[in-house]
This record gives C-alpha cells, sequence and structure tokens, in this order.
C-alpha cells in the first residue's frame, strides 16, 4: 500500500507540472454522481454513501483552489432528485445543509445557491441561506451550491422572469418576440453574472449531462469520469485538467 501511495504521490507531481496556468480552467461544472452505487459496492447505506460524498467536497475545492479556479458549480440536489422516497429525501436534505454549513466554517470560499429555492422545503431553503450569507464577504473563489437545480427548470424561470420584466417596462410579447437576444435569457439564468463553466465532469462513468447547466454548457469540454464522487482523487481530478489541457477549444468555430 505504501508503494502504491508513493507512485501515486509521483505520479501527481508529474501530471502537476505538465498544466500550465493558462491552460486551467476558469470554471469547472461538476456532477458529484455515484453516492449511492458506491454505497452499494462497499455495503454501506444510502445515507452513508451520501455522507461519503458530502466529505469528499471539501477536499475538491481545496484542490481546485490551489490550481487556480475561480468558480466552481457543485450540483448535489436535481429536481428529479426531488421525487426520491420521503426518508432518503430527508436524509439527504440534512446531509447537503450539514455539507454546506461545513463549507461556510472552514473555507474561504464565497458560497451562492443555484437553483429554485421554492422547491425544497422552507426550513431547509433558510438553512442553506444562512449558510451561503455567512461567506458573503469572502473574496476566495466562488462556489455555486446547486441544490433543487435541473437546466429546463432554470430556462423556464429565465423566461418566464424575462417575460414578467418586458410587461413591467410596459412592453407587449409582440414586441419582446421581435427583439429577443439569447443574451436577454442568459442575463436572467442562476448564473447571470459569472462566465459559462469551461470544464464538466461528471463522475461514476456516466456519460450524459442529464440536464446540468445546458444553457451554460453550449461550448464546454466534458470529462467522464469513471469513480465513484466519493472515491474521486486529486489524481482523478488532475486527469481531467490534463485532459481539457490537451483540447482545442473552438468555441463553435
Amino acid at each position: 500500500m505504501a508503494q502504491w501511495n508513493l507512485l501515486y504521490d509521483l505520479y501527481e507531481r508529474r501530471v502537476m507540472r505538465s498544466l500550465r496556468r493558462e491552460s486551467i480552467p476558469r470554471h469547472i461544472g461538476v456532477i458529484l454522481d455515484g453516492n449511492r452505487r458506491w454505497a452499494k459496492a462497499t455495503g454501506a447505506t444510502t445515507s452513508q454513501g451520501h455522507r461519503a460524498g458530502a466529505g469528499r467536497i471539501a477536499e475538491f475545492l481545496g484542490w481546485a483552489d490551489e490550481v487556480g479556479v475561480e468558480i466552481v458549480t457543485l450540483w448535489m440536489l436535481s429536481t428529479d432528485n426531488l421525487s426520491r422516497s420521503s426518508k432518503e429525501l430527508e436524509e439527504l436534505l440534512g446531509i447537503i445543509c450539514a455539507a454546506v454549513a461545513s463549507l461556510a466554517q472552514q473555507g474561504p470560499w464565497r458560497l451562492r445557491l443555484v437553483g429554485d429555492m421554492s422547491l425544497l422545503p422552507d426550513n431547509v431553503a433558510q438553512d442553506l441561506r444562512m449558510s451561503v450569507d455567512s461567506t458573503s464577504q469572502s473574496a476566495g473563489m466562488t462556489v455555486n451550491i446547486a441544490v433543487g437545480y435541473g437546466g429546463r427548470h432554470e430556462i423556464t424561470n429565465a423566461v418566464r422572469a424575462l417575460i414578467r420584466s418586458a410587461g413591467e417596462q410596459g412592453r407587449s410579447l409582440e414586441e419582446l418576440a421581435d427583439t429577443l437576444s439569447d443574451a436577454d435569457i442568459g442575463a436572467h439564468l442562476y448564473t447571470k453574472d459569472q462566465p459559462d463553466p469551461d470544464l464538466v465532469i461528471r463522475t461514476s462513468g456516466e456519460q450524459r449531462l442529464s440536464g446540468f447547466m445546458l444553457w451554460q454548457s453550449a461550448h464546454s469540454e466534458f470529462y467522464f469520469c469513471e469513480t465513484y464522487w466519493p472515491d474521486f482523487r486529486r489524481v482523478d481530478f488532475l486527469r481531467a485538467l490534463r485532459a481539457y489541457a490537451q483540447r482545442e477549444r473552438r468555441m463553435g468555430r
């Protein structure tokens, strides 16, 4: 085991040295997938799987901060997840609240909620807002906490907000339709004042976005990792960065 740890350490250093500062993504989105499958594979309970995944987050953020990433978006709870059994959902929401509170206390990061808080129980939404608000003066890396988040839901809400705004300005639907642009919709997304993700990482081997940042990821690079999120290592993260650095971003051109 000690020999393997030494080899991994040497390999990590080698990969780290190969990365150039200009090749580091500014914004990384992460689909934290595989907690339940990790639990099944290890003989743990589903709740223990979610806790193991939550325990990996701060370590991951430290790695991202170390290499100079400016923004990380963590997809912790999707709108689809809200249909899980009441017992699992209650446990999961409690784990998420505790994880976000811990991040607010221990990290130098500025937390931000990304999602529809109206879909969550009032006490959960309140706890999350309190934790996030406590980091408002932090000058560290921005960490988007995507809870109650779904890409289609976000776009629907953005269009709804855009129509309401136009109505408040006295504009008709016809006028809005004549002038509507991508930028108009983008200005009403949850991440409206942030750059789009350069890199999206998904763990657990699944090779789809499942609705994650549908609008913002139009020109993102994707990296799919076989490792379940609770087992995600620094070397896995560095491999994702290396793969990103080796790609030529054409941005649709």
